[in-house]
């Protein structure tokens, strides 16, 4: 009897628990966006600039050098932290500092950070500073954007061109 049983009662069990996921794959709904929002990420990658110039040793300075170690350039390796600010109808809506990673702080950074926003017209202006020796930032751009509904808007940099890509 219970041989007969065993190939029924595991269709059952089976069909209970494919009923059990498509229920929980439809049911509750689940909305990531509301349906008048839209999302602005900025992502990029970018290496700051040296938190110290290059500097010239003298002929001094590298006759105490051993032979193998005779560079005629001293250059420190450490970057700058990058901080990036996202503003949104001249109102703050990101703002990232990203310190250089690296055992001497001398590697580049990757950023990415989403922020929902409501649809519509607005004004976006992105800020980067990428170098501790500038006060205020060292690229800025300044875009007028129609977002729409549930539409996902990128800010990149190309460090190449030194600009801002929103697309």
């Amino acid at each position: 009897m219970i041989k007969i049983l065993r190939y029924p009662l595991q269709a059952l069990n089976y069909t209970l628990f494919m009923l059990l996921i498509w229920y929980f794959s439809t049911a509750p709904p689940y909305r990531q966006l509301q349906p008048d929002q839209a999302v602005i990420t900025v992502a990029f990658s970018h290496a700051g600039k040296r938190v110290e110039e290059c500097r010239k040793l003298s002929q001094q300075e590298l006759a105490r050098l051993p032979p193998n170690m005779r560079a005629p350039l001293d250059c420190p390796r450490e970057r700058s932290p990058v901080t990036v600010k996202l503003l949104l109808d001249g109102k703050p809506l990101l703002e990232e500092v990203a310190r250089a990673p690296g055992l001497y702080s001398d590697l580049g950074v990757d950023i990415y950070r989403s922020a929902k926003v409501s649809a519509g017209k607005h004004t976006l202006a992105v800020q980067m500073n990428d170098n501790v020796r500038v006060k205020g930032p060292t690229y800025t751009d300044e875009e007028a954007v129609t977002l729409k509904p549930t539409q996902l808007l990128v800010v990149n940099f190309n460090s190449e061109t030194g600009k801002f890509i929103i697309k």
